[in-house]
This record gives structure tokens, sequence and C-alpha cells, in this order.
């Protein structure tokens, strides 16, 4: 095998692992009865991709401005291999006692989602990808300068920010889907809310790369 090949092959299994990470944050959340601590745990699944270098689709797409075409097309198999991942996790979890109460959180939250109008779907997904790219890029901040706590922050609040207010993450979204048993009725949404997640997460490189000409 050549090197492109291993390289995208551990690309992928890094994403399938984030997909598990997510899904195990949206786990907590749909069975917090507390939405604000149910938000802040939710955020240990971003936090341990951060740290351990695995490969989020949402982290990632905002720096398709600042890298070259190939970029993209890592890019996309990160999102093919969150999805796996999430389908992985539910399709896991089903096995255990907490499937019944989590399909039913998971139907309540997609129902709702799936009902919005397609704009709403892309806005709400845009605001979740300017916060999520806002999250990583605080890491890599944080990281360079050995900040800990800051670290912590920067990761956490904008994820608990996306989720109080309801905005659309096309990866925790996908492990709902898969929990409520939904796919694939509702893969057209997951993709829209993707495009929305790519859009928001470019907004800020894109503003940052006008203003540095």
């Amino acid at each position: 095998m050549n090197k492109n090949g291993k390289k995208y092959i551990v690309l992928i299994l890094n994403a399938v692992l984030s997909g598990i990470m997510i899904s195990v944050g949206g786990t907590v959340y749909l069975m917090c009865e507390n939405k604000i601590i149910g938000s802040f745990l939710f955020s240990f699944g971003l936090f341990t991709i951060v740290q351990r270098g695995f490969a989020l689709y949402t982290g990632k797409v905002g720096y398709i401005p600042e890298n070259s075409p190939v970029y993209i097309i890592e890019t996309l198999v990160t999102l093919i291999g969150n999805v796996s991942g999430t389908a992985l996790a539910a399709i896991t979890l089903k096995q255990t006692k907490f499937s019944q109460i989590l399909r039913e959180k998971a139907e309540l939250s997609m129902t709702a989602k799936t009902s919005d109008t397609i704009a709403s779907q892309l806005i709400l997904g845009a605001f979740c990808g300017m916060l999520m790219y806002l999250a990583v890029d605080n890491a890599k901040e944080c990281l360079k300068k050995n900040s800990d706590t800051a670290l912590v922050f920067g990761v956490c609040l904008p994820v608990m920010i996306f989720i109080i207010c309801g905005f659309n993450h096309s990866i925790a979204d996908s492990f709902y889907m898969f929990s409520a048993e939904t796919f694939p009725t509702d893969m057209p949404y997951i993709l829209t809310v993707a495009a929305g997640n790519a859009m928001g997460g470019m907004i800020i490189p894109i503003i940052k790369k006008i203003t540095s000409i």
C-alpha cells in the first residue's frame, strides 16, 4: 500500500473514532434532564477529539480556505468516517438497556429538526459551524501556549452555546438519526446541515484571508 493509501486509512479510522466520541456526547445529552449540564458533558466529545488528534468534519471544514484542493477530499472522507462512527455507536447502544429511551428522545429531536424549513436548517447549521471552528481554533491556540484552563473553556463554551441555542451539528444529528432509526429518510437533512456547517465554518477564515491581503 502506498503512502496516500495509508494516510486515508488512518484518516477514516480517526474519523470513525470522532463519530463515536460525538455519539458519547449525544448519548449523555439525551439522557441528561438538565440542559446546561447535558451541554457541558456533551463537550467531552470534542475535547477528546482535539486532545487526541482525531478527525471531525465540523472541526476540519472551516480550514478549507487555508488549504489546497486535496484538503476538500480529506474533509469529505472525514464526514463519511464520522457518520459511520455514529452509526456504529447507535447500533451498539441499541443492544443495551438504554435502547428505548435513546430512541424516543432521538425521535423527538429529529422530528423537530427535520420539520424545519431548509433555509432554517442551513442557517442553524451555519451558526453551529462557526462555533465549532472557533472551538477547534481556540484549542489550537491554547495548545501552542500550553494554557490548559483556557483550553477547557475555549472548547467547552462554543459547544455549550450551540447546543443550548439549538443550532444544528451534522455529526451529532447523524447519531440521533441512527438512534431514532430514521435513516435513510433523514439523510437529506444531514446533508443540508453539513452544508450549513461548512458555510459557517468558513466565514471567519475567508474574512481573515480577505482582510490580510
